[in-house]
């Protein structure tokens, strides 16, 4: 019986991921101010994982439910994390998102059908 079970285990441990690197991770901020609910958080959860899965992205991203104003504090994270080279995500809860820190820009992801979605990126200069 023992035998049977070990086989089993083995079997579908290599099925699924062997660390947490095999497939994207999404951390949150914000959900809390945002005034979503969760069920409407969940569509863009689920899309941006697969968009990320899709693209052959399996680190760490960060995606923010950003409100009109920004903070001194918020600038700080975004370029910090936009630094270590995780993908720096936004939801736009409001009419207008927050401004992003200076010398990067909000590009919106047209993908997603609600055209509230963007990703932080650098200012190139033309």
């Amino acid at each position: 019986m023992n035998g049977i079970l070990r086989r089993v285990q083995s079997s579908l441990s290599a099925l699924l991921p062997k660390s947490s690197s095999d497939r994207p991770t999404i951390s949150s901020y914000g959900q809390e101010e945002s005034n979503l609910t969760p069920e409407e958080m969940q569509p863009v959860m689920e899309w941006l994982f697969l968009s990320l899965f899709n693209a052959g992205y399996f680190g760490r991203s960060h995606l923010f439910w950003l409100q009109p104003e920004g903070s001194v504090e918020l600038n700080r994270l975004l370029q910090q994390l936009h630094r270590q080279g995780e993908p720096v995500l936004a939801y736009r809860c409001g009419a207008r998102t927050s401004p992003p820190p200076a010398e990067f820009y909000w590009r919106l992801m047209s993908e997603h059908p609600s055209m509230r979605i963007y990703q932080l990126e650098v200012k190139q200069d033309d």
